[in-house]
């Protein structure tokens, strides 16, 4: 059955490995040399400076009440996030999987547009949105004259800003799924008498589980290792593990307890992401006749337009007013409503901060993104194809595998690269083709999570129907798995391109001073003082998304339907 590990005998798992094997081969070649070999050499740097164990510096750990209260937080404030995230998003979603409604696609595709921004801008966002100077406290003191609330430097501010930035994944995920379930169930369900919400409770939501605990797992695993949000938002006072690991790192240099908070991270993440894909087995759909496709219906009725109207309104109040945020404060100076932010991107004023135009980091990073095009789908697609063809219990193993680097501090891998990319035949610490390459490390668990349900989706009959029919396996491939398989390939590519546009956290440690990309030049006007700067800022924020919302939007059309994976 669809969804089911199916274990070979020994025999059958040598021809397996023998057929497919050298699939994996790419993948974990590449893994092992930009992702593991950095690692271990941080541990063997931190725990073993003159080749000898030495545990005494990373004893608090299990001593002080400092780091089991910041194990503690970063642990429920994930929980927390990951339940008010689905709140959000599972009716949001069950109205698009029923609904067809004007400019449905194009919310579809801005939803999708928090996920792939640099954690950095999103923080500003919600400050320009809801900080202490932003729209909503301009609106209530000097329109309504209302008193301000705060929220700086809050938990309910990071709270906020993880729904905002996660709700895409459950939205999709949801929607990917909801839209093949058989209708057939739930009409069933209402001519024996159920009402509509017994007929969802007892139908319709446990067949959404799987989808709803992948959702839960993998927003969980973002929220438990969230960075920039934490470190922006939450102030001094409020950190998780992967904002201790930076400031144990940076601030501190204590990098033996930021390698041990660094394997926390990492066994923790490891066991979710494990569980995460048992689950995505069984939220993939077959080609086959079995494969349902739930048609939207129209809205009629007073009460369905309210309820596409509330959904639209919250989605529109998290989603889009934190984006319309920066675009507003990107249009308008000291002297109102002007294009100066954007025309002052094109001069050299700056030299002490970038060294050229600051145009030059937006085509620094669609450079950087199109060499991370090539780099995560080389390697990504043969991971998927071994994933989804092979039924040994190694490809079970490696499917979490590949998703680690989504999970691992950012800070971490960019000192791992400093540390261990310095010598030959690796010394690539001042080439720019480590930039590419530590993007497609971040985007590789992203193409896999795109091609596996196509891949999963295609019968093994249809297959052995064309072999014995005399086609052979190039022409198996060509007339059976691409036209298949297309459409995904084309979300993967743009979601590797966007991601790489996005990608702050390594970056920051391994980028040249003189080849900025977008998401650092951003960073380093927001730290540098002065309306002119942060205007700025807010410009080339506003360009990022405008190139991630076009990218999802030419998706979204080109799609039939969102595949509904991360």
């Amino acid at each position: 059955m669809p969804g089911q590990i199916q274990f070979c005998d020994k025999k059958d798992m040598k021809k397996n490995f023998s057929t497919y094997g050298w699939l994996a081969a790419v993948p974990l070649l590449f893994l092992g040399v930009f992702y593991f070999y950095p690692l271990l050499n941080i541990l063997r740097f931190s725990l073993m400076p003159e080749g000898k164990l030495d545990l005494m510096p990373i004893m608090p750990l299990v001593t002080s009440g400092y780091y089991i209260k910041t194990l503690w937080f970063t642990f429920w404030q994930a929980a927390l996030s990951t339940v008010l995230t689905l709140a959000l998003a599972l009716p949001c979603a069950m109205v698009f999987i029923r609904f067809d409604f004007s400019g449905k696609s194009l919310i579809q595709s801005l939803v999708t547009v928090p996920f792939v921004l640099p954690t950095v801008v999103v923080a500003a966002a919600f400050k320009s949105f809801l900080g202490d100077y932003g729209i909503v406290n301009s609106i209530l003191t000097e329109w309504l004259h209302l008193p301000p609330f705060h929220l700086n430097h809050s938990v309910w501010f990071i709270l906020a800003a993880h729904v905002f930035y996660n709700f895409a994944v459950a939205f999709r995920i949801i929607v990917g799924f909801g839209n093949h379930l058989d209708p057939s169930l739930v009409h069933a369900a209402k001519v024996l008498g159920a009402s509509p919400w017994k007929a969802f409770c007892k139908i319709t939501f446990p067949i959404l589980a799987p989808a709803l605990l992948s959702a839960s797992l993998l927003i969980f695993v973002f929220c438990f290792s969230s960075f920039g949000v934490v470190l922006i938002l939450g102030g001094p006072r409020i950190g998780t593990i992967e904002v201790e690991i930076y400031r144990q790192a940076v601030n501190l240099f204590n990098l033996p307890m930021a390698a041990a908070l660094s394997a926390i991270q990492i066994m923790f993440t490891f066991a979710c992401l494990s569980i995460y894909t048992g689950f995505q087995k069984k939220t993939h759909v077959t080609a086959t006749s079995q494969a349902y496709s739930t048609e939207p219906q129209r809205p009629s009725g007073f009460f369905q337009y309210l309820v596409i109207c509330v959904c639209i309104g919250s989605m529109g109040i998290f989603i889009v007013s934190p984006l319309a945020a920066l675009i507003f404060q990107s249009l308008f100076d000291e002297t109102g409503f002007s294009f100066a932010n954007y025309r002052m991107l094109f001069e050299d004023s700056y030299q002490s901060l970038f060294y050229v135009p600051p145009i030059q980091a937006l085509f620094n990073s669609l450079g950087v993104a199109s060499c991370t095009l090539v780099i995560s789908l080389g390697i990504g697609f043969p991971a998927a194809v071994y994933i989804a063809r092979s039924k040994t219990r190694v490809s079970t193993f490696l499917d979490p595998l590949f998703m680690l680097p989504l999970s691992t501090s950012a800070v971490t891998l960019g000192f791992g690269f400093i540390i261990t990319l310095d010598k030959p035949p690796l010394n690539l610490r001042g080439s720019w083709i480590l930039l590419p390459i530590a993007h497609a490390l971040v985007a590789f668990p992203f193409v896999v999570r795109c091609l596996l349900p196509a891949l999963r989706s295609i019968g093994e009959q249809l297959r052995e129907s064309a072999a014995i029919l005399g086609a052979s396996p190039f022409n198996v491939w060509k007339s059976i798995d691409l036209p298949i398989v297309a459409r995904s390939l084309l979300a993967a590519s743009v979601f590797s391109f966007t991601i790489s546009m996005g990608e702050f956290g390594a970056t920051s440690f391994i980028a040249r001073p003189q080849i900025p990309t977008l998401p650092v030049a951003i960073f380093r006007f927001l730290g540098t003082p002065g309306a002119a700067n942060y205007g700025q800022a807010m410009a080339m924020s506003s360009l990022l998304m405008i190139i991630t919302a076009s990218g999802f939007m030419f998706l979204d059309r080109i799609m039939k339907r969102p595949q509904g994976v991360f």
